[in-house]
């Protein structure tokens, strides 16, 4: 240490703060366990907060028949347009997180059990925003579309993975292993 300060090792002098905080974060083999229950705990708050929102709209709903608006609406969807993005961005991250929580907990002791209850919880939230959502303001099938995406995607990156490594296979080269 010269005047009071510490030196730094010149290699770490050329990293610029961005970069190695990445590279704490990085995805390490010998960290799998922990790394899978913070995902774990992130998937949930997202879980959490896009399920509550998608039951309590932002907003709230009417209280009252009066003025032209129906009571149990959300109050929100008189903007049709922000509405619409909320009420498929909601429902796209919350079946996401739902997929990612599914995905960390399989060949848990009772994955079963987990997922009889996620379901459950995509059919409380789907039955919550039908009910408070204007049938004439918003269109359910991107709504679904919105819900079923990231499974669809998940599927074909798996059935993707699975034509590599057979063509790997037949080439003569080593399959890699399966990410999931």
């Amino acid at each position: 240490m010269a005047g009071g300060k510490e030196q730094l090792p010149e290699d770490q002098k050329n990293q610029d703060m961005p970069k190695g905080c990445f590279e704490l974060l990085r995805y390490k083999p010998e960290r799998h366990e922990r790394f899978r229950d913070t995902l774990l705990i992130i998937a949930t708050l997202i879980a959490a907060v896009t399920f509550q929102a998608g039951v309590n709209p932002p907003g709230g709903i009417w209280q009252d028949n009066d003025n032209g608006h129906v009571a149990g609406r959300a109050i929100y969807a008189s903007q049709r347009i922000a509405f619409y993005v909320f009420l498929v961005s909601n429902t796209f991250a919350l079946s996401t997180s739902l997929l990612v929580i599914g995905c960390l907990t399989y060949r848990f002791p009772l994955h079963v059990q987990i997922s009889v209850a996620t379901v459950s919880m995509m059919v409380t939230y789907a039955s919550a925003i039908f009910a408070v959502t204007p049938h004439e303001s918003v269109r359910f099938r991107y709504v679904l579309i919105s819900a079923a995406l990231p499974v669809i995607c998940q599927c074909i990156i798996q059935m993707w993975g699975k034509v590599k490594d057979n063509s790997d296979s037949h080439k003569g080269k080593a399959p890699q292993n399966a990410r999931w």
